[in-house]
C-alpha cells in the first residue's frame, strides 16, 4: 500500500471517527478541504477496505455498526431500512433505494455469502445484485422478501 493511500485512508478513519460524515461526496469535500483531491471511485474503494458502512448516523465501522444493531439478521435490517423496490431483470436484481441507501444493503447481502449471488454493484439509490441464472435470481429474491416478513 502507498504512503499516500494509507495517509488518505487515515485521514479518513479521523473524519468518520470525529464527526458525522452523510455521504461520498461529504467526504470527498472534507478531504478536499484537507488538501487531498479524490475521486468517487477512489472514496469507494477506500471505504470498502476500511470496512466503513453508512448508517443513519453516517460512516461507521462496519464491526462497531453490528455491534449497534439489534438482534435481528443485518440483512434483514438493511432490507427495512433501505429498500423502496425490487426489479427482477432476467439473472439479475435490482434493488431501488433512497439516496445513500445503496451501499449499506449491498453490503449487507454481500455479508450474507449467498452462493446464488455473483456479486453486487451499488450506486447512490441502486444495487444490482448479478446471479448465474434466472432460477438463482428468483430463488434470492424469495428469500429477501422472506426476510421483509
Amino acid at each position: 500500500m502507498s504512503t499516500h493511500k494509507r495517509f488518505r485512508q487515515g485521514q479518513i478513519l479521523k473524519l468518520v471517527g470525529a464527526e458525522s460524515v452523510a455521504n461520498q461526496d461529504d467526504l470527498r469535500r472534507k478531504l478536499n478541504q484537507m488538501g487531498m483531491r479524490v475521486t468517487q471511485a477512489t472514496l469507494s474503494r477506500d471505504l470498502r477496505e476500511l470496512k466503513l458502512v453508512k448508517t443513519a448516523e453516517g460512516y461507521r465501522p462496519l464491526s462497531v455498526a453490528a455491534e449497534e444493531s439489534a438482534p435481528v439478521p443485518q440483512l434483514a435490517r438493511a432490507l427495512r431500512d433501505f429498500l423502496l423496490d425490487v426489479r427482477p431483470a432476467q439473472n439479475m436484481l435490482v434493488l431501488k433505494t433512497p439516496p445513500g441507501g445503496a451501499q449499506p444493503l449491498a453490503a449487507a447481502v454481500d455479508g450474507e455469502h449467498w452462493k446464488e449471488v455473483a456479486g453486487t454493484l451499488a450506486g447512490d439509490d441502486t444495487v444490482l445484485i448479478i446471479t448465474p441464472s434466472r432460477a438463482a435470481r428468483a430463488a434470492i429474491q424469495k428469500r429477501m422478501e422472506e426476510l421483509l416478513r
